[in-house]
């Protein structure tokens, strides 16, 4: 069925559906609060093609799941603004949008998981009623259209007895369940681009990995590009084809997930390789990096790592921060030394 949606999506001003997919260019985002400004996201660029996974890895309160809502146009202002920057989706920079034309690329075009299932869906709604309202609202289907295809979702996920469950509601469904839920619903509509927002946070780790399979394997049905936001290190591995890493609201390095895993060339990013659990050193103590991540209103001079980096030397203390340099022909990373941290030297 035709909608208006899809025929004012398809007339967007400048989209051009041979640009890249989803592109971040120098995305700046602050929190004006009590303590002062905090820079959340200071200067993030990268970008999503089709079929690609692009994984953000970092520790909580780096600016990942900050740099989703920027892009999906959710960030809660005040006291969160955007100050700079461009999101582009086929060419057309999004934060240049009128806000009716900016709610119509949310779900049709670029689409967005929550890490915590139980909280994004409403616990007086069946599960069915939720996903049926994407359709009525967004497509104009029927109740009973709509209905249908909310069971079809539900068996897309691989939720078992789906005609049943669709009458269900969110806390009759196990954490694993749920999160398929929410994949269905971020699916309903056909995105090109999805964003994972820590998507297998407090589930065990066998529904992790059924979690990530399905991803992958829905990702490649469709062709999307997925943006997967998370610090786990062993999810990204499996699944990735591309990690920026980032640290205090800057991406400090960005390479190819086997580059990174095998040479990583920022202090930061060997240190979290550094600090997951290996079985050939059993018994051994499990290494961590030091200190803890600075206070987004008092990001100190130079190198943000520098009080906790072991490479650490006075040009890292002082203004400006060291840009990304080139690592090789596809890969960059913010330090003065990285020849030194990736054993080149």
């Amino acid at each position: 069925m035709t909608t208006d949606v899809n025929v004012k999506m398809d007339a967007l001003p400048g989209l051009d559906p041979n640009a890249l997919l989803l592109q971040v260019k120098n995305l700046q985002v602050e929190f004006r609060t009590r303590n002062g400004i905090a820079k959340a996201v200071n200067g993030v660029s990268f970008d999503v093609a089709p079929g690609q996974t692009r994984a953000i890895l970092g520790e909580s309160g780096c600016g990942k799941s900050v740099t989703a809502q920027a892009i999906m146009g959710i960030l809660d202002s005040p006291p969160g603004f955007i100050t700079g920057g461009e999101i582009l989706y086929r060419g057309v920079d999004l934060l240049k949008l009128p806000e009716e034309q900016r709610r119509k690329v949310r779900a049709n075009k670029i689409a967005m998981i929550f890490q915590d299932a139980l909280s994004a869906l409403n616990p007086v709604f069946t599960v069915g009623f939720q996903l049926a309202e994407l359709y009525r609202k967004h497509r104009g289907m029927s109740r009973k259209d709509a209905k249908a295809r909310a069971v079809e979702l539900l068996d897309l996920v691989r939720i078992p007895a789906a005609k049943q469950r669709v009458n269900d509601y969110p806390h009759q469904f196990s954490g694993g369940m749920r999160q398929r839920v929410m994949i269905a619903m971020a699916l309903a509509l056909d995105p090109e681009v999805l964003i994972a927002d820590e998507p297998t946070t407090a589930l065990d780790v066998t529904v992790q990995a059924q979690i990530m399979a399905l991803l992958a394997e829905l990702q490649q049905e469709r062709n999307m590009g997925l943006l997967l936001i998370t610090h786990d290190m062993g999810v990204v591995a499996d699944v990735a084809d591309r990690i920026s890493v980032m640290y205090a609201g800057r991406v400090i390095e960005e390479a190819g997930v086997d580059d990174i895993y095998a040479t990583p060339a920022h202090p930061y990013t060997k240190g979290l390789l550094e600090s997951i659990p290996r079985l050939d050193l059993k018994g051994q103590e499990l290494s961590a990096i030091k200190g803890l991540p600075p206070v987004l209103t008092n990001i100190p001079p130079g190198c943000s790592f520098n009080p906790r980096c072991r490479y650490v030397q006075d040009v890292c203390r002082k203004d400006p921060a060291p840009q990304l340099y080139t690592v090789s022909s596809d890969r960059t990373a913010a330090c003065h030394f990285w020849k030194e941290v990736k054993g080149d030297e």
